[in-house]
């Protein structure tokens, strides 16, 4: 689909208006950089010299959620070397002051794992003891909208990170894992354990190592529970998990695995599954030639009982472990496997760089994985700085790439009392996190999210963004919404660097502004706003 320019609803031009986004940058004196992390030799190629103002915007819009002008003083302060090899070892740290205050207040972050677990089970308890079907079911309200609170902290914290985050790579990584190794919250409960999914199994790792991030996405009660394999035991044997895991985590449909290593996984897999009992629990019952087998680490737990332990082929050699090192020997087997190192290299370049990127691009960074065993931000250091990854402005935004970029410019900054206006237009653009109802997760290509409908969507989406910015500000969604003074987003020198490369046709349209109102909804509108 062709994206045309939105057609302005005015007809006067406001050239000066034009002519602010078309300024000189101003100077900048922060001061000299700080010590700059260790640089990967992957980072020894790109530009020494200061980059201009666009290829800054071009690559903060890459790597980071979107550019502003506090993430461009940042790169133009660091230079482009340094910047992105701390973006790739991003120092541990809060957010910004009133971001993190933001996410300190949520109930999610207040209240440990095990303490809304003991919260759930009284509550569903209660459910079952109730004296009347009118208690029962307001107990059960009360409970289905606790559910509901959960995954609501778990998406607010999710969006206040990647708005406000310095460690912006991190930021898109975090939800890249979390997109391909994608659960449902609306599945059982698993409303209750998104939020402590994204925080011990996928953010501790996402720029680590994959094969320790794919073993804590196994370990971790919200996949074992969306794909059925708390329910896998030996002679119950349930498949789902396993087949998933090989098709779409790690080496991909058509790669060598046959149906027969699906099921000898299955029953690799037996027995790993979750425990909800209080963390200090006794073990279950064991046989007793089982009991040196039994593991328990959280509400992880492998139950040797509801094992497998007959001989297993897989991938085609035979399995050596017991127990639970058969599942480590699984898994260190399919890391290993080289469909996996292309499978992965690939999805991260079209997550990046291009929805067809380029084969000699995708075969480097496959070779990126398998020397490095699987490190991430080696192999995204080898991706990002190849010379086939220069097709800057090429990768349309997805809704959620979308939605952050426009806030992040509208914003510049400023901390937001409330994310909730954000989550609801990302949800009516169609990419709610958490929400995807199959395991595959979102896509990352165009023409899965540039239908006439979805860009109809989009234009409001800008208008709301470019004229009620100040919902974001309200703490209470009862108070009067107040009226700041829209001022021209081509303040921003972020937004001036962008002009000079876009359309005729684009600044045409910004030209016929009447207001700034009109001028940034028809920038946030703009064809050229779509991509990145």
């Amino acid at each position: 689909m062709r994206l045309m320019p939105l057609i302005p609803r005015c007809a006067t031009v406001a050239a000066f208006i034009l002519a602010a986004g078309c300024a000189p940058l101003p100077a900048r004196h922060a001061g000299p950089p700080p010590q700059a992390p260790p640089t990967p030799a992957a980072l020894q190629a790109l530009p020494g010299a200061p980059l201009t103002a666009q290829e800054r915007v071009q690559w903060l819009d890459r790597v980071t959620w979107g550019s502003n002008d506090g993430a461009d003083a940042e790169l133009q302060r660091l230079g482009l070397q340094a910047w992105l090899a701390q973006q790739l070892r991003p120092a541990p740290g809060p957010l910004p002051g009133d971001a993190q205050q933001r996410i300190d207040a949520l109930a999610i972050s207040q209240r440990p794992m095990d303490a809304i677990v003991q919260d759930l089970a009284a509550r569903r308890q209660a459910v079952q003891l109730a004296a009347s079907a009118e208690e029962k079911m307001q107990r059960q309200q009360d409970y289905q909208r606790f559910l509901n609170q959960l995954a609501a902290d778990a998406q607010r914290r999710l969006v206040l990170r990647a708005l406000y985050s310095p460690a912006q790579l991190q930021e898109q990584m975090t939800w890249f894992w979390l997109n391909h190794f994608s659960v449902n919250q609306r599945k059982a409960d698993i409303r209750a354990w998104v939020g402590d999914y994204e925080e011990r199994a996928i953010r501790p790792h996402a720029l680590g190592n994959f094969r320790q991030l794919l073993e804590a996405t196994l370990r971790h009660p919200a996949m074992l529970r969306y794909l059925d394999n708390a329910s896998n035991a030996a002679g119950h044997i349930n498949e789902n998990y396993a087949r998933e895991l090989l098709e779409l985590h790690t080496m991909g449909v058509g790669s060598g695995y046959t149906q027969a290593d699906v099921q000898a996984l299955a029953r690799i897999l037996t027995g790993v599954g979750v425990d909800l009992r209080p963390l200090d629990a006794a073990p279950p019952p064991v046989r007793p030639q089982l009991r040196g087998d039994y593991r328990r680490a959280g509400f992880f737990e492998f139950n040797p009982n509801r094992h497998d332990y007959g001989p297993k082929v897989f991938l085609g050699q035979p399995m050596h472990g017991r127990g639970m090192g058969e599942v480590d020997e699984a898994l260190d087997r399919i890391v290993a496997a080289p469909a996996t190192a292309q499978f992965i290299a690939h999805k991260l370049a079209v997550f990046f760089i291009a929805d067809e990127p380029p084969p000699a691009l995708v075969q480097r960074t496959a070779q990126a994985f398998e020397r490095s065993h699987g490190d991430i931000a080696t192999t995204l250091a080898t991706l990002l700085t190849a010379p086939e990854a220069g097709r800057f402005g090429q990768k349309f935004r997805d809704p959620l790439h979308y939605v952050l970029a426009a806030t992040r410019l509208a914003m510049n900054g400023q901390v937001a009392a409330d994310v909730t206006p954000v989550l609801g237009w990302i949800n009516r653009l169609g990419e709610m996190p958490f929400g995807h109802e199959t395991p595959n997760g979102y896509p990352a290509t165009q023409s899965d999210w540039d239908s006439s409908g979805q860009m109809t969507a989009r234009f409001d989406v800008a208008r709301q963004i470019a004229t009620r910015s100040a919902v974001l500000f309200r703490a209470d969604p009862q108070q009067p919404l107040a009226q700041p003074p829209y001022s021209p987003l081509s303040a921003q020198a972020s937004v001036r660097a962008r002009l000079p490369g876009w359309s005729e046709a684009t600044c045409a349209v910004l030209a016929q502004a009447r207001s700034p109102a009109d001028w940034n909804t028809y920038f946030l509108s703009a064809p050229e706003m779509m991509y990145r």
